[in-house]
């Protein structure tokens, strides 16, 4: 497990932003097209193709399957808002601008960041995040290279994270899994502080790498 201790989150927002530009002004310049992530000659694959040809007229069309980018495929489990640039809707992109194929699922889809007085929105519990992974099971989906974990709001959806990457490692053994411990910040939690124990005696032991700020930092190794 490797650990990176973040640097000041000004330095670090800066430093974020100037690369994530880049990557943007790299990618459109190679495609052609600004945005056109999906214009790069993807090619439904024989296999599905098969597979479709096979099917009833009233079934619905499958989509392509794309197959493993050459940086892999990613399985981004975090939050998502409808205002600001958080979680997945943070991630997604830079992500796919480096070649990754990136399944988000949406732990929270919150009207906006809890730094906000209000919040309204919707909490993935632990069985509906279950039921996402057998429905990729089933359809033989779950040929991931990397999982990324973000916000997660409760004990048991961090729980069946664990469950997750048991499965995952299952399909496949060398699976990265980097894990976000989103627990907060300048000495003050905004996940429920039981959440400490599981990420410190569970999770460090199975995350190949681990990006906490230092307030998280301080929480995972009880050092200050």
């Amino acid at each position: 497990m490797f650990c990176v201790f973040c640097l000041p989150s000004s330095v670090v927002a800066e430093r974020f932003r100037s690369t994530i530009l880049m990557k943007i002004a790299t990618a459109s310049s190679r495609l052609g097209v600004v945005g056109g992530l999906w214009g790069a000659g993807r090619i439904l694959s024989c296999r599905e193709s098969a597979r479709a040809r096979t099917r009833g007229s009233m079934a619905p069309p499958m989509e392509p399957d794309l197959g493993l980018s050459s940086a892999g495929r990613v399985l981004s489990i975090q939050s998502h808002t409808v205002h600001g640039y958080v979680g997945n809707k943070a991630a997604v992109l830079p992500l796919q601008l480096l070649g990754f194929d990136v399944d988000p699922v949406n732990s929270v889809q919150f009207s906006n960041h809890t730094g906000y007085a209000t919040v309204k929105g919707d909490v993935l519990d632990g069985e509906q995040l279950w039921a996402l992974i057998e429905g990729l099971q089933a359809n033989d989906l779950l040929h991931y290279t990397h999982l990324l974990t973000g916000y997660i709001g409760s004990v048991s959806f961090l729980e069946t994270i664990l469950r997750v990457v048991e499965k995952l490692r299952t399909v496949n053994p060398n699976l990265i899994y980097v894990c976000d411990p989103v627990m907060g910040d300048d000495g003050e939690f905004y996940v429920n502080p039981e959440l400490v124990p599981v990420y410190r005696e569970k999770v460090v032991s199975v995350a190949t790498m681990l990006t906490p700020n230092h307030f998280e930092a301080e929480q995972l190794t009880g050092r200050r």
